[in-house]
């Protein structure tokens, strides 16, 4: 997962390079990544893959180990400060099922998820039956396949919504470096005062 149309690319989400080194070449460290990225900041979700392998004494995620690992054992490892997530327990569960989903469905493969899809749908409904993987969420990290990894089956700008757009800043999907970063946390912010204005506007109706 380190190749895009050829190019070695290299993530800049985390902004740690070793954060974002893991992220570049484990799919799964991509993806629970992108289950972590809710309620805290971008770069804290992204840079979680990679404390949690530090944690595991590994230098990758491994579906299959996360899958079997005793439960309270494994939510010690995000509990433990700093804590891994704004709410480590809840978290901690989450990407335990996913990885079992991905050992049950996917043989442990976190790529095998994108790599037989067919066409952007297709991806999009692999990604929407991922625990903790809603629509938005399942459209971001489509779009991040299709913008940074070259992950682009036919119609994967369509079936990604609004964050496959050539030349947006709607998601991390966009992020290459600290500039697009600033630019992606500010639309992020307009959007959410749009959302309170939208939502005053309607009581005062």
């Amino acid at each position: 997962m380190t190749k895009s149309e050829g190019r070695d690319i290299t993530l800049r989400i985390a902004q740690e390079p070793a954060a974002d080194e893991l992220l570049t070449r484990s799919p799964l460290a991509a993806l629970v990544g992108m289950l972590l990225d809710q309620q805290v900041p971008m770069e804290w979700a992204f840079a979680g893959p990679y404390a949690l392998a530090q944690r595991m004494g590994q230098d990758d995620l491994d579906a299959h180990e996360i899958a079997a690992y005793d439960p309270e054992a494994f939510t010690e490892l995000f509990t433990a400060k700093p804590a891994l997530h704004r709410y480590p327990g809840s978290m901690a569960k989450r990407v335990q099922q996913l990885c079992q989903f991905l050992v049950a469905q996917y043989d442990g493969e976190a790529a095998g998820v994108w790599e037989g899809a067919a066409t952007g749908a297709d991806l999009r409904r692999r990604l929407n039956a991922l625990p903790g993987f809603g629509t938005q969420k399942a459209q971001i990290f489509l779009a991040l396949l299709g913008k940074q990894f070259g992950v682009r089956p036919p119609g994967w700008r369509e079936a990604a919504g609004p964050y496959g757009e050539e030349g947006s800043h709607r998601s991390v999907a966009d992020i290459t470096g600290p500039d697009s970063l600033a630019e992606v946390r500010a639309y992020k912010q307009e959007a959410k005062q749009a959302a309170k204005a939208a939502k005053a506007a309607a009581k005062g109706k």
